[in-house]
Order: structure tokens, then C-alpha cells, then sequence
């Protein structure tokens, strides 16, 4: 022990380790070694055994190993279609996706009139049996043959259509099964990407497990789209031919058949011809299947269908599309307690506006468009506390869904600087403050005037009515206390909060419209300059009733409160600017008779896009003039077509109402005052103008009405006291009274 303490000493911990750490490695070798030796003796073990069970010549690559190489390859292919099916699968985690029904709206304007309808409403009051046996064999013919005899994918179908294709060398047959197309419809989107695809093979499988044959092929003819806002062949029979599924001829029934395929296309009441042609070909299936004789369809041939003339009912999709959103998102923020999925829901819409609006675009589309180059318009007009009445999406709602007034990312031009104004008012500056229009350069941009040159001092609101481009930047300059940066992010901050909700990135040109917006924000944000500083949502939705016609939401109760963007005085100021854009400026051709308004045209480079957004004490309107893909219009700006077009829809909306002016409004000119006598005699219709309707002030005492009896109606109901004491002749009268009144009240207008 004491050699040990002095090696120690001496160092003899090294040599310590040394040894240690050489004996491990010695371990660890052998331990491999040992480990070697057993694994040669295990493999040669295993391979005399397997020597046993060898196949050679003709027998092992006839059987051995295409088997083998099956088993492989099958591996593979399941552990890929598990990976694949999971997302299919996660689209049925709700258990009660067959009995949760799709959310069902049917809207009504202002006034009370049935005006469309979105959604699936299921009716489960036909049952399969009572569809004609016709209607049956024309879906079967012409959608799945095989229907009874596939297991949810028809291979043989899906060859025979991948072969039609590619020998016409484009899609001119469809190899899904009516499970996969149901599949689709109750889970999935009609986007077309080869994921889709793949979950709709493995949901089919999943429903043909889970349901009978007949109670799928129901579920699809109460389910599909087919056209006209109809889902289901009831709805569909009831909205072409007036009458039942269960009462439709073969001809109609053909007719109907045919529509599974592209309803739009097809569709009766947009493309008659089309739509016999494509009943034609489901005549032929029927034959070709052996459910019919030629004989048997020959009187269906002889004499097709003829559908309910509907060419002059134009409901207004466009509105409604963007409503049913609205509403979608809306029934996410009712109670809990609210477990319907059927509305009826009171619209801010005004049909007659709405239909002015759309002529009014459709009008100067059609006279103006190959002038200036120019195919598509938008237009958004709203009450001046959001409720939107009237929009136009687009020329032809037949050709082209695509919602421009909602969904549509523009360039605002200079309609964008109201924006830019309104926050130097909010840092200092005053309408009547000087400027100087010369040159100046944020970086390496320097922007330039739409004119050419530099106009030199000027006030605000000369530097407005103008719309000089140079001076909107220099004022992002100025608010920013020389910082071009910190400026820009005031004034998105002001337009954030007006209600543009696009993203506005920060770049130099912001101040003069180069970030995009959507009409309808634009003209919604517009709604703080004609309220003294307060911005109002734009909405379409007033009033939300379940299905038994229990009031469960209202937009003046439940909806979202006007938010105070900037103060009055600076608003006022604002209102008294944009007047003279209006009467002085660019925007002459909005001018309205009697009424005054204020307003900002928008122009953006290459003239793709063309604005002008305007308002009067009683209305908000947004117009927009461009093409889709964006190509250069012929020199039209905002002053021009949308300022027409602007004044074409406003002035038809101001008649017959009672006029309101501006808030904060500085003094009066000859044209902006409006007389009591004037007033009076607008109040009566002229002929071919607008309809009477009730005064603003009489509406709100009807819904005032309305509401106090909505109350009363609660009250009683959930007073089980109160109502034992009241005897069964006085509920009678009441009851006859309230549904008098309320009907009274449904019809009458909720606005001028």
C-alpha cells in the first residue's frame, strides 16, 4: 500500500488508467470476436436448414419468386395506402357526419322577399321508393352502371374512361362511382388535385362499408348539385318544372339526369339547348345500358323537356355568395344552445337597387368596354352604417363566379390617399396648410405626378382635388418626422382600422394606392368619413331566424359596434376635401343633381385599374373598372367610366328617399341644397324611377315594433305563470294580432 501511495506520488494513476482502459478494449474485442463467431455459426445453421426447403429450375421462377417479389411489392403498396388513407379517413372523425345536416339559408331582402337560397336542405320526405323508376335508371345510365355490382370503385368503368379520354386527348368521360362523387359531396371539395382523388377512392370504400347500396344512391340524389342553387333532384324538379321529383316524365326526368355532370353547363334556364342535347345522350345511355328500348324513349326524343321560363329571374349570386359566407362564419358565434342548421335570414339587400347597380355596370360595360379596352367591373353600395345593399361581383355571373367586389386584390390608386390626408390631419396638419408639389425621392424611387411636371405651392386640399401623387408622399415623409417608414406605418394603421384588411406591405408607393385592396373593404372604410370619424362593418346580414321563425340574431343587438378611427374634426375637414374632388376635381362626372358628394377617383399605372369611391349623407358606393389578367385599359381613369358609372347608380338610389347631408359638412352651395319641396316631390315616384318606399323614420318605427313584440314574445314564453293566468280567447286574439303585425312588419322596408 505504501508502493502504491508512492507510484502514485510518482505518477502510478496514469499507469493505472492505462491498464484499465486496456483490459476494456481487450474485453470489448473479444467480446466481438465471440459475438462474430456465433453469428458465422447461426447463419450457417439457418442456411442448411433453409437448404432443405431450395427450389430450382422451372419451378422457382414460375412460383418462388414472383411470389416472393409480390409479397415485397405488396409490403410496400399497403404501407403507401395507409399513409395515404389516414388524411382520408381524418375527414370522418365527426361520428355524426350522416346525421349532422350541411347549414341551409334562405335569404330575404330588406323588405321581406325570398330572394335565393344556399346550402343543402335535406328532404327526407321522399324516399327512394317514391322516385320514378325512370328518374332511377336515367342516373344509373348515365353516372354508374355498375352501381349494384362494384364494390365502390368501378375498375372496369375506370379503364373504359381513362381509355375514352386519351384517345380524345382531353376529359370526355368520368370514371367515378356515385359512392366516390357522394363521398366527395358529404367530405371533400370539388378542387381537382390527385390528393382529392386518392381520399375519395378510400372514402368510398369506407361508406360502401358503413352503408347499403340503396341508402347511398338516395343520399346522392338528395345531396348533388344541380344547378340554380338547388341541391337534390326534388329541389331541382321543383325549381325547373314546378312540380315533385316523384311526378317528373321521362323527358324531364333525362333532363335532370343530365345535369350530375356540370350543372352550370347544362342547366336548363342558362343554356336550353345544351341542356336537351345532354338529355339526349342520357336517352342514348339508357339504351345502350339495356334499362330502355329505343322504342321506350322514342316520345321522350319526339318531345323533350321544357323547363320554367326563368331568363328574367336574375337573382343576385353574387351578393349571395358572399352572404352565405357571412352567414357560415356567423353561425360559428351563436350560442351553444342554437343547434339548428336551417335559417331564414333578413338580408340588407335591396332588390331594386341591387338590380339598377347591375345594370349600371353590366350598361357601361357593354357601351364603353371595347373603347377603352376594358371587360370586368365591381361595384359595392352600402348604407353609410355598413348595410350593404347593392353589389356587382362581375359582368355575367354565368360565365364567371369569381366574386370581384369581395375577392378580388386591386390596386387603389390614388382612392388610396383619403388615407394618407386623413392621418396628416390627425398629426398637424390643417386643410388649408401649404405643401410644395416638387421633386423628392425615397431611395432609389422617385415617384412622378399623372400628369408630368410639378406644380409648386399649394394647399391640402388643392394638393387632393388634384390628386398630386408627389405630395401624398411627401406627407408620409412629414408624418413620420422625416422617417418615410414610421409615416407609412401610421397611415396603414389608420386604414386597418377603417376596415382594410388586405395586408398593405410597407413599400414607398403605398401612399399613393400601390398596395392592394378589395372593393368591399375599400368602400366599407370609406363609411368613417360620412360618420364623423366612426368606420361601420360592412354586413349583409340584419336578422337570422331559425327555421319555426324564432329571432335569433339581429345586426343593431348582436353585431359589431362602429369603431371611432379618427376624431370629427378631422373628419369634417376630410368631407369638406373630398367635395371639392367631386365639384372641382376629377371626379366632375359624379356630380348628382341636388345631392351633394364627396369623394376620390383612383388611377394605378398602365391604367389596369380604375376607381372611384364616393358617398352622400345617405350612401357609400365603390366602382371599379379593370380585366382579369390584368392587361393595359385604353387611358380610362377613375374620373372617366367609374365616376359615370358611380353617378349612374347613386342618383337612381337617392330617388324617392328621404335625403340626408353629410355630417360636418361646411356650408352649402346652390346645387348641394336640397328643398323641403324638392324633398316632397322626390318622395313621388316618377315614372319608369324608383318605387316608393317608406321614409327612414317610418321603417325604424316598424322595426321598433317588430322587436318589442320579439321581446313580448319571450317574456311569455318563459313565463309559465303569466301564461296559465291569460284565458284561451285572449291568446287566440293576440296570437292573431302578433302574426298580423309581424307579417305587416316582414313586408315593410328596414331602411329610407
Amino acid at each position: 500500500m505504501r508502493d502504491l501511495f508512492h507510484d502514485n506520488e510518482r505518477g502510478g494513476w496514469k499507469a493505472w488508467w492505462r491498464r484499465f482502459f486496456l483490459d476494456l478494449d481487450s474485453r470489448i474485442d473479444f467480446g466481438l470476436y465471440q459475438a462474430k463467431t456465433w453469428g458465422r455459426e447461426l447463419y450457417e445453421r439457418f442456411t442448411v436448414f433453409m437448404d432443405r426447403f431450395h427450389v430450382a429450375g422451372w419451378r422457382r421462377w414460375y412460383f418462388v419468386e414472383p411470389i416472393s417479389e409480390g409479397l415485397s411489392l405488396g409490403s410496400g403498396g399497403l404501407l403507401v395506402m395507409l399513409a395515404l388513407a389516414i388524411p382520408a379517413f381524418r375527414e370522418t372523425s365527426d361520428d355524426d357526419w350522416l346525421k349532422k345536416s350541411e347549414l341551409a339559408v334562405t335569404f330575404l331582402d330588406r323588405y321581406g322577399n325570398e330572394v335565393g337560397s344556399r346550402g343543402i336542405k335535406h328532404n327526407d320526405s321522399l324516399q327512394l321508393e317514391e322516385f320514378p323508376d325512370h328518374l332511377i335508371k336515367a342516373t344509373l345510365a348515365t353516372e354508374d352502371r355498375r352501381f349494384y355490382d362494384h364494390f365502390g370503385i368501378d375498375i372496369p368503368g375506370l379503364f373504359r374512361a381513362m381509355t375514352a379520354n386519351a384517345r380524345a386527348g382531353g376529359v370526355v368521360q368520368g370514371g367515378s362511382s356515385i359512392s366516390q362523387q357522394l363521398a366527395k359531396n358529404l367530405f371533400l371539395s370539388n378542387e381537382r388535385t390527385l390528393e382529392r382523388k386518392v381520399k375519395e377512392a378510400f372514402l368510398a370504400l369506407w361508406l360502401e362499408t358503413r352503408l347499403p347500396k340503396n341508402e347511398i344512391l338516395k343520399l346522392y340524389l338528395d345531396r348533388a348539385y344541380l344547378g340554380g342553387g338547388t341541391f337534390g333532384v326534388d329541389a331541382a324538379a321543383q325549381y325547373y318544372f314546378n312540380k315533385s321529383a316523384r311526378d317528373v316524365n321521362l323527358a324531364e326526368a333525362a333532363m335532370l339526369a343530365g345535369l350530375f355532370k356540370a350543372p352550370s353547363k347544362f342547366a336548363p334556364h342558362i343554356n336550353l339547348p345544351a341542356a336537351r342535347a345532354r338529355a339526349n345522350v342520357v336517352l342514348d345511355n339508357l339504351v345502350d345500358a339495356g334499362f330502355m328500348t329505343e322504342g321506350q324513349v322514342f316520345g321522350a326524343r319526339r318531345n323533350p323537356a321544357t323547363p320554367v321560363d326563368r331568363r328574367d329571374e336574375r337573382s343576385p349570386n353574387y351578393y349571395l355568395d358572399w352572404a352565405f359566407d357571412e352567414m357560415k362564419k356567423l353561425v360559428e358565434t351563436l350560442p351553444k344552445s342554437v343547434h339548428e342548421r336551417v335559417f331564414v335570414v333578413r338580408l340588407a339587400l335591396d332588390s331594386d337597387l341591387q338590380k339598377n347597380a347591375e345594370k349600371a355596370v353590366e350598361n357601361s360595360l357593354r357601351q364603353y368596354g371595347r373603347e377603352y379596352n376594358v371587360k370586368q367591373g365591381a361595384s359595392v353600395l352600402m348604407e353609410v352604417d355598413g348595410a350593404v345593399r347593392a353589389m356587382v361581383g362581375g359582368l355575367d355571373y354565368g360565365e364567371s363566379q369569381f366574386n370581384r367586389a369581395t375577392d378580388a386584390l386591386r390596386q387603389p390608386g390614388s382612392s388610396f390617399k383619403p388615407y394618407v390626408y386623413a392621418t396628416a390631419l390627425m398629426n398637424g396638419f390643417k386643410p388649408t396648410s401649404v405643401v410644395v408639389d416638387s421633386p423628392v425621392c425615397i431611395g432609389n424611387w422617385c415617384p412622378k405626378n399623372y400628369g408630368g411636371g410639378f406644380g409648386g405651392a399649394m394647399t391640402l386640399t388643392e394638393a387632393l382635388k388634384r390628386s398630386v401623387n408627389v405630395i401624398a408622399v411627401k406627407l408620409s415623409i412629414a408624418i413620420g418626422h422625416g422617417n418615410p417608414k414610421k409615416g407609412r406605418a401610421m397611415i396603414r394603421d389608420v386604414a386597418r382600422k377603417a376596415g382594410i384588411r388586405t395586408p398593405l406591405p410597407d413599400t414607398p408607393s403605398m401612399p399613393i394606392g400601390a398596395d392592394e385592396v378589395t372593393v368591399l373593404d375599400h368602400t366599407g372604410a370609406y363609411t368613417m368619413f360620412a360618420n364623423l370619424g366612426k368606420a361601420y362593418t360592412p354586413h349583409a346580414v340584419l336578422e337570422v331566424r331559425s327555421g319555426a321563425g324564432e329571432l335569433i340574431w339581429r345586426w343593431d343587438r348582436d353585431g359589431k359596434k362602429p369603431v371611432q378611427v379618427i376624431p370629427p374634426q378631422v373628419a369634417s375637414d376630410m368631407v369638406n376635401m373630398m367635395t371639392k374632388v367631386v365639384e372641382e376635381g376629377t371626379a366632375r362626372r359624379a356630380i348628382l343633381d341636388g345631392i351633394r358628394a364627396a369623394g376620390k377617383t383612383g388611377t394605378t399605372n398602365a391604367y389596369r385599374d380604375a376607381w372611384f369611391v364616393g358617398y352622400t349623407g345617405n350612401f357609400v358606393c365603390g366602382v371599379w373598372f379593370g380585366n382579369d389578367d390584368y392587361k393595359t385599359m385604353n387611358q380610362m381613369t377613375g374620373g372617366s367610366l367609374p365616376a359615370q358609372t358611380w353617378h349612374e347608380i347613386m342618383a337612381y338610389s337617392h330617388e324617392g328617399i328621404e335625403l340626408r347631408q353629410i355630417p360636418g359638412i361646411a356650408g352649402s352651395t346652390g346645387r348641394a341644397v336640397v328643398s323641403d319641396a324638392r324633398k316632397e316631390k322626390e318622395s313621388v315616384p316618377t315614372e319608369g324611377g324608383r318605387p316608393a318606399i317608406l321614409t327612414r323614420r317610418g321603417t325604424e318605427s316598424l322595426l321598433r315594433v317588430e322587436r318589442m313584440m320579439d321581446d313580448a314574445t319571450r317574456a311569455l314564453a318563459t313565463s309559465p305563470r303569466e301564461r296559465s293566468k291569460t284565458t284561451d280567447a285572449q291568446q287566440g286574439g293576440s296570437g292573431q294580432r302578433h302574426q298580423a303585425s309581424a307579417t305587416q312588419t316582414e313586408q315593410a322596408p328596414a331602411g329610407d
